[in-house]
């Protein structure tokens, strides 16, 4: 007995003493770590990494960037719920406990002490968001001290509910989502206020192993751990037995759901991505910041489809290159007996991404009709006009496992191909230059590149109109007349002479300027060119037009086009035609805001103001000795501050006159297929560069101004007759038809300085009104045509009106 108790008494004392170590151990560790550990203030002002999000001018998501998947909610948004699925499944005493849950420590020493393992186990749900924000992921028991230590100090100064909102928005979900709120929205593409019990439960059972069990990744593992959870809910009555029963049943429907963007511009979302990762560095992605741009979601959905269309119609004009690819011939066999089966689906599913262009394998062909198979195992049909396009034949058959596309055309589908050539697109607001609309080429996803932006490629006729407009500021009139004929440019070698002609080979003599433009007669622009100087003509254009002078070639060519400039710059410039005179800066951002909503960018456009400036206006000359700006005279009160003013660098009669004239190409020139729209106030400029390398439409209309490029990107000819008016204005037709539906005409008003007379067409010269064959004509009041062989023309000169 007394050996017993001398052994009983021995243990005690043990027992008693191991605990006094334990006990003094503990403070001892903790003093010398809790001063070391960081402040819990920081939780307060901790930033989730919220991506950066772009947006439409009307609110319509565009683009979204960043790593990490996060929508921050606050508490009282979250369903109560939810809250006790992650309590049912992470830590159900959570609200008893300080912070550590010390049944669970020493749970995880006792598997220690039997099994000699140092396992995970007891942390809390605050112990997990110490861990998650403050330690690493290490399993060590230094970290687990540190653990505890942090998370008695984060429950001593943040309430429970704080505790929550902020894990419930910071623990990691699977498929780079972060919080509840994403994984709601990455798995069932809903708010969490509409997930049901089953999916709140599914997401519940994720914090244990989110890469492995989640219901993407591993739909079977995830139901076990989703049932798990629902178990627990009952067990703890946060749910009833027919609830709980009813959830079982739920199937696992889970699928990643991409950000819903809703406008498809995403060439404007990566210069949006791109200028905020210049402003901000890597904070860009995780900052929650809100781009709004400039861009109109409507006129962008239309520009998308006309240069698409405009694409593939010149695709198929130039017939069709054959299949994309061809099914390996060891899967043939299982074409045959299950076209559904994954092999066969896995080699759709491979092709490139490619807007409205789906990939299909052919099962059946002849010359009448075309039988392929989608994705997902549906079979199509294709009539014979579905294809003729292609003149596939008996000589020139599809066979049975091609991959080919198809596309959607009016409820239909039809045979399509992934195009060769590309294309750009801008359209931008000419009083301010907010863009409305940016389509860097047929589709992002088969490249990045941005045409509008980094395509410098030769503007070909669209530069005349620079080179008339000076000419009209160096006195010359749309009624002057210079020689249609061909002229040869010696060399010392004679294989270096240069023999520049017209684009159809034909000549038409003395032509009047407005007819010259009209139809874009090459070699009267030179003779202007030559007319008036080429240094005068790359000193005016620059400071007019914004285009850069180190681009200007320094030979004649300069008359031709041969100058090299992007879409983007083309729809600056051509900006000051339609505006007025001013010339504006593009932009296309609007607003920006941090992560906390406020704004901490405002776009302040330049503005293009006719009507800031006085009634009366008298010419000034700048130092190449034209027209540039009015005398000013004392103006009534202006409705655009002057400080917010874009500056005026064309004279109002000028921009008239070489409007006027660009008017003339859409209804009797080059670009006169614009007729058919049935306005009276579009005006542009075909281009069309050496061999038919590449092709423009560069135009304006009230509120708006907008180029369409179509080329290849390693430049090569589009092949004869693509010129501007055949690959570029249906692009730019398809477009301002919708752009400008129901948008009034305003056709321009002459401006002071501008009269109008009657010419002789033949010679441009003033001849009495009434003259059988005169036609009217706009020019400027101070150079008057002279008079027709002495004529008494007295009466040929009337005010200006509008001649559109």
């Amino acid at each position: 007995m007394r050996l017993a108790r001398r052994i009983a008494l021995i243990c005690t004392a043990g027992l008693v003493g191991a605990v006094l170590c334990a006990v003094v151990g503990f403070y001892a560790a903790r003093a010398y770590y809790e001063p070391r550990l960081p402040s819990v203030d920081s939780l307060r002002r901790i930033q989730l990494g919220v991506p950066l999000r772009v947006y439409t001018r009307d609110g319509k998501l565009i683009g979204e960037f960043g790593a990490e998947r996060r929508e921050p909610l606050r508490y009282d948004q979250i369903p109560p719920q939810l809250i006790q699925a992650f309590l049912a499944a992470e830590d159900d005493r959570f609200f008893e406990h300080p912070g550590v849950d010390w049944q669970g420590i020493l749970r995880a020493a006792l598997v220690l002490a039997v099994t000699g393992e140092k396992k995970q186990g007891g942390s809390t749900i605050t112990m997990q968001l110490a861990r998650d924000v403050f330690l690493s992921p290490e399993r060590s028991f230094t970290r687990k001290f540190k653990e505890i230590l942090l998370a008695l100090k984060i429950e001593r100064e943040l309430t429970k509910q704080q505790i929550l909102e902020l894990y419930l928005n910071r623990i990691f979900l699977g498929e780079r989502a972060y919080g509840v709120g994403a994984a709601a929205q990455v798995y069932y593409g809903k708010d969490v206020d509409q997930l049901s019990l089953g999916e709140m439960a599914t997401l519940a059972g994720l914090p244990k192993a989110p890469s492995r069990d989640n219901p993407i990744a591993d739909p079977q593992r995830a139901r076990l751990r989703r049932d798990y959870v629902l178990g627990r809910m009952r067990d703890l009555g946060f749910i009833s037995k027919p609830a709980y029963q009813q959830a079982l049943a739920e199937p696992i429907t889970a699928h990643e759901h991409t950000p819903d963007v809703a406008v498809d511009a995403r060439y404007v979302a990566e210069m949006a991505r791109a200028e905020l990762y210049a402003r901000y560095g890597e904070a860009a992605y995780t900052g929650g910041y809100t781009v709004v741009t400039t861009i109109d979601s409507a006129r962008q959905t239309a520009a998308v489809a006309a240069l698409r269309g405009g694409i593939l119609a010149y695709d198929e004009r130039h017939g069709y290159r054959g299949p994309e690819a061809h099914l390996p011939a060891e899967l043939l066999p299982l074409l045959e007996r299950d076209p559904t089966d994954e092999q066969i689906q896995a080699q759709l599913e491979a092709r490139p991404q490619a807007a409205a262009l789906v990939p299909a394998i052919v099962l059946d062909f002849s010359p009448e009709h075309l039988r392929v198979l989608l994705a997902g195992g549906s079979v199509v049909e294709l009539p014979e006009a579905a294809f003729e396009w292609a003149h596939l034949s008996a000589k020139k058959p599809l066979h049975r496992g091609d991959i080919v596309r198809l596309a959607r055309v009016d409820r239909a589908w039809r045979l399509s191909q992934l195009p060769a050539v590309e294309g750009a697109f801008v359209a931008l607001d000419p009083s301010d230059g907010a863009v409305q609309a940016l389509v860097g080429g047929y589709d992002f996803f088969l490249g990045e590149y941005n045409r509008v932006t980094q395509a410098r490629r030769q503007a070909g006729s669209g530069f005349k109109p620079f080179l008339y407009t000076a000419a009209l500021a160096k006195g010359y009139t749309p009624a002057s007349v210079f020689l249609d004929a061909p002229v040869v440019y010696v060399n010392a070698n004679p294989d270096d002479d240069w023999r520049p002609g017209n684009y159809e080979g034909k000549f038409n003599g003395p032509m009047r300027l407005r007819d010259a433009l009209a139809e874009s007669r090459n070699l009267v622009s030179i003779r202007v060119l030559q007319a008036i100087g080429l240094d005068y003509v790359r000193d005016f254009v620059p400071p007019r037009f914004g285009l850069p002078k180190e681009r200007l070639p320094d030979d004649l060519t300069l008359a031709l086009g041969s100058a090299a400039f992007t879409p983007w710059e083309m729809a600056r410039a051509y900006a000051v035609f339609a505006n007025g005179g001013f010339l504006i800066d593009p932009y296309y951002i609007e607003s920006i805001r941090d992560g906390h909503g406020q704004e901490i960018f405002r776009a302040r456009p330049k503005r293009a103001c006719p009507q800031c400036e006085p009634p009366a206006l008298l010419p000034a000359s700048d130092a190449t000795g034209a027209a540039l700006l009015p005398a000013s005279s004392p103006a009534p009160p202006a409705p655009v501050p002057e400080a917010e003013r874009a500056p005026r660098t064309l004279d109002p009669a000028l921009d008239y006159l070489i409007t006027s004239m660009m008017h003339s190409v859409v209804v009797s020139g080059t670009g006169a297929a614009v007729r058919a729209l049935g306005r009276d106030d579009l005006a542009g400029k075909t281009g069309t560069t050496n061999d038919f390398m590449d092709a423009w439409f560069n135009g304006f209309g009230p509120g708006q101004v907008a180029v369409s490029w179509i080329g290849y990107d390693q430049p090569k000819p589009l092949g004869r007759g693509e010129a501007g008016a055949r690959a570029a204005l249906p692009v730019w037709m398809d477009y301002m038809k919708f752009a400008l539906k129901g948008v009034p005409q305003q056709p321009p008003q002459p401006p002071p300085g501008v009269v109008t007379v009657s010419i002789d067409p033949q010679n441009g010269k003033l001849v009495p009104s009434g003259t059988p064959g005169a036609l009217l004509e706009v020019v400027q009041a101070d150079h008057i045509p002279p008079p027709d062989d002495g004529k008494s023309a007295l009466d040929a000169q009337t005010p200006a009106t509008s001649i559109y």
